[in-house]
């Protein structure tokens, strides 16, 4: 017989720990995948995903069930990798000279022919390795806003953060891009 997540939860918190096992099993594929976005490495997607179970059997009593339990969990799975990003930024190496010479031939053709759609892959990298030089909240909002495509209403629930907070820093995202992508074809050119 199969439980509502509001029966597994309160079994949970009734102290049988067999029964967040469900809820693991419904979500990770969820969870997993919103990590991708904000890790690189599979083993940081690792870790990440299972900082975000533990956080997430530890505060299970905090979860008021006003909302669904999917909304609270993908609200601390993005405060789980804004951690990360947080964390990890300060490790995080600002050199380009991990561009490709595919990801190079496609910017000095994006300089020359902005129009052409060749290489999308190659842009896709670059993109996201533009992202991945950006401050952990520049890379947060990039995500939410421009990768996941939510809005800023959505951001501004799911980050805490109000919504002309999430303007202002999606403006300061794209400027802080605007600025990197300008350097590599500075150096490029240069």
């Amino acid at each position: 017989m199969e439980h509502t997540e509001a029966e597994l939860i309160a079994a949970v918190l009734a102290g049988d720990r067999a029964s967040f096992e469900p809820l693991v099993v419904k979500y990770s594929p969820r969870v997993f995948a919103t990590a991708r976005r904000y890790a690189r490495r599979e083993v940081e997607v690792q870790d990440i995903v299972q900082e975000v179970w533990l956080k997430a059997f530890q505060k299970l009593g905090s979860f008021r069930g006003d909302a669904p339990f999917e909304h609270w969990l993908m609200r601390l799975t993005v405060t789980t990798c804004y951690d990360f990003l947080r964390a990890h930024q300060r490790n995080r190496e600002s050199s380009f000279s991990e561009i490709t010479d595919v990801e190079g031939d496609w910017l000095e053709r994006f300089v020359t022919e902005p129009d052409s759609t060749e290489n999308t892959a190659a842009a896709r990298r670059l993109v996201h390795q533009l992202i991945s030089q950006l401050s952990p909240p520049a890379q947060l909002v990039i995500t939410l806003l421009e990768i996941e495509e939510r809005s800023v209403k959505e951001i501004s629930r799911i980050t805490g953060w109000s919504a002309p907070l999430v303007k202002v820093r999606a403006f300061r995202a794209r400027a802080e891009m605007r600025k990197l992508l300008a350097k590599i074809a500075t150096d490029k050119y240069l």
